[in-house]
């Protein structure tokens, strides 16, 4: 079982990198290249994808500090 809730948390939190970069890109090109309405939706995208990261991490951590043990 513990085995199973690593391989979970490190998918989470690869995930959570992934959405991170991504984020971090798009952020980027909204206030450096982007202009107009095009800058807007890539910022605006670029924090979702960034609160998302933030949530996906959140899970992962909470999911290993407050687990239950199966073993008593």
């Amino acid at each position: 079982m513990t085995q199973e809730r690593g391989v979970v948390r490190r998918r989470r939190l690869l995930g959570a990198g992934i959405l991170a970069v991504i984020g971090l890109a798009l952020l980027a090109l909204g206030l450096t290249v982007a202009t107009g309405v095009l800058a807007g939706i890539e910022v605006v995208l670029a924090i979702v994808l960034l609160v998302a990261s933030y949530a996906l991490q959140y899970l992962a951590r909470r999911e290993t500090l407050y687990r239950h043990d199966d073993q008593r």
